[in-house]
């Protein structure tokens, strides 16, 4: 799939990234890690345009969240990857959002960021709560939504 389609996929996509290379034996530490950070699954939660300045051309991208290191209840490292569009890894969408869950948005200059995808819009806001995020959006997936990406093309049916 293109990485192109990937940018255009909904907040909250799982998406798979791979080199197209296979999984080195668990034995060859070194060579498993390389592979690793070239290959793995993370859920969009963000898409930035391209961007020009004067001396540098940025192009678009994506960044995925893959998970969170944590203490009890406490996170202590977050891991995000952002990925160019003209990355030479293969990109594939896993899994889309479905009707009635609910993304928990923040902004972040004139782009939104995912925070939080939630089951329905009470669990949504009981993670708002205790996250204490200011200045969020709730955006309830809808069935317009999903079938706006089967007539595009970008789902399958």
């Amino acid at each position: 799939m293109s990485a192109y389609n990937v940018y255009d996929a909904p907040l909250g996509s799982l998406v798979r990234y791979f080199d197209g290379a296979p999984k080195p034996p668990a034995r060859f530490t070194k060579k498993l890690a390389s592979w690793q950070t070239r290959n793995g699954v993370g859920r969009l939660v963000r898409r930035q345009p391209s961007r020009e300045r004067a001396t540098y051309t940025a192009p678009a991208s994506i960044t995925l969240h893959e998970g969170d290191f944590a203490s009890g209840s406490v996170i202590l490292v977050t891991v995000m990857r952002t990925h160019s569009v003209d990355s030479e890894l293969g990109l594939e969408i896993v899994e889309r959002p479905k009707i009635g869950m609910v993304r928990v948005l923040h902004p972040i200059g004139d782009e939104e960021e995912l925070l939080h995808l939630a089951e329905n819009r009470e669990a949504a806001e009981l993670w708002l709560a205790k996250a204490g995020y200011r200045r969020c959006r709730l955006e309830e997936i809808t069935a317009d939504e999903v079938g706006t990406e089967i007539v595009e093309g970008r789902a399958a049916a």
